[in-house]
């Protein structure tokens, strides 16, 4: 306790941060729309929202016959999230882990429109 801590106060949680600046146009608007929904998701158990995402890919993939349009919507809401997700860390990522990312992102996408033209 000999340093002063200057993060901020920790809470039950840990340090709490405040919300750090956006940038103008639409990069801030984007932040300042996924602020309260990500300080939602901060408040359920990691696990879950992995153990989520992880049925919605799964059965998304398994939907085949007369169910893969639904399967196409799973795997159009995984697709959808990790977008999200890209989006927001697009500037802290380096280059490579932007294109591995990215590539990620289309496949689910790419694996979706194929669940609803009846192909996969």
């Amino acid at each position: 306790m000999a340093k002063d801590d200057k993060r901020g106060v920790r809470g039950p949680r840990g340090p709490q941060r405040q919300p750090a600046r956006t940038s103008p146009g639409s990069r801030g608007a984007l932040e300042r729309i996924s602020y309260p929904l990500l300080t939602a998701l901060l408040r359920v158990p990691r696990w879950l929202v992995v153990v989520l995402l992880a049925s919605a890919f799964t059965l998304g993939l398994i939907q085949t016959g007369d169910l893969a349009w639904l399967g196409g919507i799973l795997l159009g809401l995984v697709a959808l999230f990790l977008g999200w997700l890209l989006a927001l860390a697009w500037p802290a990522l380096t280059p490579g882990r932007r294109m591995i990312r990215l590539i990620t992102v289309l496949a689910a996408l790419g694996v979706a429109v194929l669940k609803f033209q009846g192909r996969f």
